[in-house]
């Protein structure tokens, strides 16, 4: 060693610890400094800021740049202490300084090794805190894996209930479960050789195209299934194409329901060619996509092949004048269809022409016709009326929310006279007044047929209710009245109460928001006073009732021993807590309260047994 005060010992032989010292050996040094005087001494480590005090042990040690004065000294002392002759003394500074050096190397080693190097445990537990985590760049989806576990296992319970449902009943319902396609195929496995359901429901589960897929190799096996629904779902023309191809060789399915599931014309095409291919399909929803002429064309075409079908769903759909000319083709080839359902297309006066055209020419019996919102005027009322004249099998007829106003309804009325079948018609919104409801009413004058009729959304006025109510006192054969949105106001509502005291076929009145206030409702309640064996339901709502009138209704209710009446709906008028004290007497506290009020609650509302 070199004389001097202090002495420096480099470490750059020292072995490999770790990674972690790999940041020292370039500048790591370490020194003794101190003095005679002290017999405490310190370790010092440049650069970095580590001391150590030093053994007891070593408090004899002393560096070899010491001055010979400092030497003997020290010799003397280890004589002293039990070293016999100068030979063993001589050996004992050569091996001492040495033994020095590997224990202050040891400590140090140690130290270093203690603090600095990276410690296996703490990097065990961090793996082991972040093992089996499953990252994913949506939010909220990165799950431990226990929870992942424990949710995968709940959907998977879920799946087994459902599975369970369909080998357990008939009729089974699992519209809106959100199970997505990976459910599909656990539960279509349930259908293959099922024994048991009928009836199924798979409807707005976000099943695609790919999820149809699941079907394949499952209903060619199954021969009781009959309905089946995947409304709601996006399949798309991809998915209806699967749909149909493994349907070509099932033998079960009645019912066929795809309403809003994203099906364009290639879609209509491919369902066109199973009809042609298919005997066992009766029904067929297609409402709410978005097929247009040309998949009306595929439609049409196949109705002539097709001897089974009985109901078409076309509706909200872009058929238009040029779809409903194709379907009027198709329609003079089929004798198999009973309903068509073609509301919200835009056909037309034009197209309608086209379509009574080939409906007159269809050999089979039509009993449903519906062609609500079609933007049909009084000029297509025209073709409608001479096609009414001719059938014999229509029953239900829809011109719900058209434009053939006066002369159209007249049009209409007089085709009624000549016509035996239809039982229910919807005239509604049509821009109908008091001189178009008056030539319907003279056509229900000697009809027993009709019995259901809705007039609602055409402003007759207390005038149409006065010529409609004259008729229907002793006439007629009508059950079900709908005159909601008529503004009949309280003189209309006269009219029509007087034909309650002899009326004794309707059952159902519709009289929402016609402005009858609480003069209208003291006319009705004065009706209702009357024995009436016919009257069950009647709905008010939304007629600026205060309460007054609702305390007349309730009086009146509860003086006929005898009322029939099992369903009022007084809701959405202006009835306050002052007159739901009033009539609390009456016990019509649930009337007032309530929207609806049933059977049950009735007996207690008005205080009769």
């Amino acid at each position: 060693m070199a004389s001097s005060s202090s002495s420096s010992l480099c470490l750059h032989s020292l072995p490999k610890a770790s990674s972690g010292l790999n940041q020292w050996r370039g500048g790591l040094r370490f020194e003794f400094r101190g003095s005679s005087a002290s017999s405490s001494r310190r370790l010092f480590l440049s650069p970095a800021v580590v001391f150590l005090r030093q053994s007891p042990r070593l408090s004899a040690i002393r560096a070899s740049a010491e001055g010979s004065s400092r030497r003997r000294g020290y010799k003397e002392s280890q004589a002293v202490s039990g070293f016999p002759n100068a030979k063993v003394q001589q050996v004992a500074s050569s091996v001492l300084p040495v033994g020095s050096f590997v224990v202050v190397t040891f400590v140090l080693w140690k130290v270093v090794e203690k603090f600095m190097s990276p410690k296996t445990s703490s990097a065990g537990d961090s793996k082991s805190s972040t093992e089996g985590v499953k990252w994913s760049i949506g939010a909220g989806t990165n799950l431990l894996q226990g929870f992942a576990a424990k949710v995968d296992r709940e959907n998977k319970q879920r799946l087994n209930e459902f599975a369970k449902e369909l080998r357990s009943f008939r009729s089974v319902d699992m519209s809106g479960c959100n199970f997505g396609d990976e459910g599909l195929f656990f539960l279509a496995e349930s259908l293959g050789y099922n024994q048991t359901v009928e009836e199924v429901s798979f409807s707005a589960n976000g099943i695609t195209a790919a999820g149809v897929k699941a079907f394949d190799g499952v209903l060619q096996s199954n021969i009781m299934l009959k309905v089946l629904n995947l409304s709601g779902n996006p399949i798309g023309d991809e998915g209806a194409k699967s749909l149909c191809a493994t349907l070509m060789e099932n033998s079960s399915v009645e019912v066929l329901q795809l309403n809003s599931t994203d099906l364009g014309d290639e879609g209509a095409k491919e369902i066109a060619e199973l009809l042609k291919r298919n005997s066992t399909l009766r029904v067929i929803e297609l409402n709410n996509n978005m097929i247009d002429y040309s998949g009306f064309t595929s439609l049409a075409g196949a109705l002539p092949e097709n001897n089974t079908i009985r109901n078409l769903h076309l509706n909200g759909n872009y058929g238009g004048a040029l779809g409903a000319n194709a379907l009027s083709k198709g329609l003079e080839g089929n004798k198999s269809l009973r309903e068509l359902h073609l509301h919200g297309n835009s056909i037309g006066d034009e197209g309608i022409r086209a379509l009574m055209a080939g409906l007159s020419s269809h050999k089979g019996k039509l009993a449903l016709l519906d062609l609500g919102n079609n933007s049909i005027t009084a000029k297509g009322a025209f073709y409608v009326a001479e096609y009414i004249k001719r059938s014999k099998c229509l029953v239900w007829l829809n011109l719900y929310m058209n434009d053939i106003g006066d002369e159209g309804a007249e049009k209409v009325a007089d085709a009624l006279k000549q016509n035996r079948s239809i039982a229910t018609i919807d005239i509604g919104g049509n821009n109908i007044h008091a001189e178009g409801v008056n030539a319907i009413a003279q056509a229900l004058k000697d009809n027993a047929i009709i019995t259901t009729l809705e007039v609602g959304y055409n402003p007759i006025g207390p005038d149409g209710a006065k010529a409609l109510s004259e008729i229907l006192k002793f006439h007629g054969n009508v059950k079900t009245l709908k005159l909601g949105w008529c503004q009949i106001a309280a003189k209309g509502a006269e009219y029509v109460a007087d034909m309650l005291r002899y009326n004794n076929t309707i059952s159902v009145l519709d009289l929402r928001a016609n402005g009858l206030r609480d003069e209208g409702a003291s006319c009705l309640a004065r009706s209702l006073k009357v024995v009436n064996e016919a009257l069950t339901s009647v709905d008010l709502g939304f007629n600026e009732i205060r309460d007054d009138g609702a305390f007349s209704i309730a009086q009146a209710l509860k003086a006929n021993e005898d009322v029939t009446v099992t369903s009022i709906n007084l809701g959405n008028n202006f009835i306050t807590k002052f007159g739901q004290r009033s009539t609390s007497r009456t016990s019509s506290y649930q009337m007032v309260a309530h929207d609806h009020v049933d059977k049950d609650s009735w007996k207690e509302w008005t205080g009769t047994d």
